[in-house]
């Protein structure tokens, strides 16, 4: 039985500025990175395929991954430097980014005992990467029993273009069988769009599940056959940074699982959707109480927010 879940995506160096703060923090981070950690607390199988520099930041990157333990497939690519991200982080605990990206990997292999591919963020928009992104969703969406999910993750300081990230972020709906956004990614791509109605946009285009975050406010679901919602634990926000990653981790762990619809790894009902949503929102809102994109463990992830998913 296939368990593993390979991450696809860029791995960066978050410098954390925090108001009123008079130094900036380094820490290794980028979207789909986190991601693969919050997988591997989870003790989920994952492989990480990524690219960094040979620089001080990628130095830094290969001793965070490294001192993790992820399994990490590091690509070979014609760039010279590492991704570095600028975050600023308000009085509530929320960010906001600026890049200097790159994302040139010559090659993605992908491991064959995948059971979902996962991919998001700048990976789905930064050039030359993102066209052999997009190649290998495809590529894997074909094979049997294979999922594929896409984090749409908008990040407008690298493509301020809306239109064109628009249609990236379609292409890569059909391509994929789960997408999961943000209201406010929702909000930036389809002004004045409803989430709700934006997310059965994506859904049409063939995706087989839609879920959409809300914040503090939960998140909802959407399949051809079911729509759900559930609220968040009420916590004290230390700050945001990670807590959509670990969300989507706790997603990627639950389809990982096997809950299997026809030859796809998408929740088949209501209630086991519920469920997932659940776990999810938990998972987010215990890194909201920490620093930094800290998801929890296994263990912790239990204790808070029981799943019918656990093996």
């Amino acid at each position: 039985m296939r368990r593993r879940v390979t991450v696809v995506g860029e791995v960066l160096v978050d410098l954390l500025w925090k108001a009123g703060a008079a130094q900036v923090l380094p820490v290794p981070g980028g979207s789909p990175a986190n991601v693969a950690v919050g997988l591997h607390r989870l003790e989920r199988p994952v492989t990480l395929v990524t690219t960094w520099g040979d620089d001080p930041p990628g130095a830094l990157i290969g001793a965070h991954l490294d001192g993790i333990g992820v399994e990490v497939r590091r690509a070979p690519s014609t760039a010279e430097r590492s991704t570095v991200a600028l975050a600023y982080l308000g009085e509530d605990g929320s960010a906001s980014y600026e890049f200097l990206a790159a994302w040139d990997p010559q090659e993605l292999g992908v491991p064959a005992d995948t059971a979902v591919l996962h991919t998001g963020s700048l990976a789905l928009v930064v050039e030359p990467g993102a066209a052999k992104v997009l190649d290998a969703c495809r590529r894997v969406r074909e094979r049997p029993g294979t999922a594929v999910a896409v984090d749409l993750n908008v990040r407008p300081a690298v493509q301020r273009d809306r239109a064109a990230y628009r249609a990236v972020c379609d292409r890569f709906a059909e391509a994929a069988d789960v997408v999961k956004a943000s209201a406010e990614d929702l909000a930036w791509l389809y002004p004045g769009t409803p989430a709700e109605q934006a997310a059965r946009d994506l859904l049409a285009r063939g995706a087989r599940l839609v879920v959409v975050t809300l914040g503090a406010d939960g998140a909802f679901a959407l399949t051809a056959d079911a729509q759900v919602r559930v609220p968040a634990p009420s916590v004290e926000v230390r700050d945001t940074v990670g807590a959509g990653d670990a969300f989507q981790a706790a997603l990627l762990d639950a389809l990982a699982s096997g809950a299997a619809t026809g030859d796809r790894l998408v929740p088949p009902s209501a209630e086991e959707l519920t469920d997932v949503l659940t776990r999810c929102v938990t998972a987010a809102a215990i890194t909201c109480t920490r620093v930094g994109a800290d998801p929890p463990t296994a263990a912790e992830l239990q204790a808070a927010a029981p799943s019918p998913h656990d093996e």
